[in-house]
């Protein structure tokens, strides 16, 4: 109620207001970003396709308005998930601006530069270094139970979060305007994406065993008892009696330590490949 007399009370004044409907075709739009990617501005034409409904309520046809579009076709470039905030930020400022505060367009091409880093900086190691391979791992654990529901989880789950984030992420950063940049002060985006680094990793540790196997079937010795039963010793059993999982583990840390050094994965793949064939045949592996 409160919202919609401030509204009313901005029509009244003349004040130029963005609605919940040009917020909800940015959001649209936004799912576009990298539809036009290229080599030159790399986000840029994806950026202003967005912008379009808040320029068209904010400007009129003019020079303004042209000069507007041309200031979202400069180059940009971050996370596309974390783009919603910085295009909430750009759209308040625009707003300010398209009411006579004193902003000039370099001020809002410079909030943009400057939020483009933070958020790739938060974005990449949250969505691409820990949501995507634990909502994938989870989904390739259920495939790999028979399950048919594993590729939907990971599809549906995904996209959940990266919708939630586009939108409430572009609301949050209308609503704060250029306070968010108080918010991305201090050591707050650092302790984010270190939670979030430990959480992926904790999950993905929690998967090594059940996705990699290692069985060594060499018999160490075989012992027949009073009753007739013989008792079977395998180096995998002692294995599992000191440490179960320790081979997985060790081969999870190993690839993990080349990946480091830049060694071709698909080079790893095939050696590992090899050595489970082969292994086989020689019988030290199963």
């Amino acid at each position: 109620m409160k919202n919609t007399i401030m509204t009313r009370h901005a029509a009244a004044q003349g004040e130029k207001k963005l609605t919940r409907g040009d917020i909800i075709n940015m959001f649209i739009r936004s799912n576009f970003l990298l539809g036009s990617f290229n080599f030159e501005r790399v986000q840029a034409m994806g950026y202003c396709f967005i912008m379009i409904p808040a320029i068209k309520r904010l400007y009129g046809p003019g020079a303004e308005r042209n000069e507007a579009l041309k200031r979202h076709l400069e180059w940009f470039n971050t996370q596309p998930f974390c783009t919603a905030p910085i295009l909430g930020v750009t759209g308040a400022m625009e707003e300010e601006k398209a009411n006579g505060a004193n902003i000039d367009g370099s001020s809002i091409s410079g909030v943009k530069v400057g939020l483009m880093g933070p958020f790739a900086g938060v974005g990449d190691p949250i969505f691409w270094g820990t949501i995507r391979p634990v909502l994938a791992a989870l989904g390739a654990s259920l495939a790999l139970g028979g399950n048919v529901l594993g590729p939907l989880f990971f599809f549906f789950a995904f996209n959940a979060i990266r919708l939630a984030v586009k939108y409430f992420g572009l609301k949050y950063g209308y609503e704060k305007g250029r306070e968010i940049l108080t918010d991305l002060g201090g050591n707050r985006i650092q302790k984010l994406t270190e939670s979030a680094s430990i959480l992926g990793l904790f999950i993905m540790g929690a998967l090594v065993c059940r996705w990699t196997t290692i069985n060594v079937p060499i018999v160490v010795s075989r012992i027949t008892g009073a009753d007739g039963q013989v008792v079977v010793t395998t180096v995998q059993g002692i294995l599992d009696q000191l440490l179960p999982g320790m081979l997985p583990l060790l081969l999870t840390l190993f690839v993990a330590k080349l990946l480091r050094k830049k060694v071709n994965p698909l080079l790893m793949i095939i050696v590992i490949f090899i050595i489970g064939i082969f292994g086989y045949w020689a019988g030290f592996l199963a």
